[in-house]
């Protein structure tokens, strides 16, 4: 199945970059596309709990779904969540 999520806190490069790499390991997930423009993560999963996953994953990142609480732990977590991805390139 095919899905998107529109995320809080995603501004840049660094901050697709830092998704991309640690959804990309999540087993079941593929075609993954981050489209910083948007605030948008699309992709494809087998079952639910993949996709629940992948929302976990995204707010363990500072990255909470735009009707998830975005409090000041997840904006500093995604701050370093986007200057990893950014010196990681």
């Amino acid at each position: 199945m095919k899905t998107a999520i529109f995320d809080q806190n995603l501004k840049c490069g660094g901050c697709a970059h830092t998704i991309s790499n640690k959804l990309s390991g999540i087993k079941g997930i593929s075609h993954l596309d981050v489209d910083v423009d948007q605030s948008k993560i699309s992709f494809e999963y087998s079952n639910e709990n993949e996709a629940l996953q992948v929302k976990e994953k995204l707010k363990a990142l500072g990255y909470p779904t735009i009707q998830e609480d975005n409090n000041l732990l997840s904006i500093a977590k995604s701050y370093v969540s986007c200057a990893t991805g950014k010196f990681s390139k």
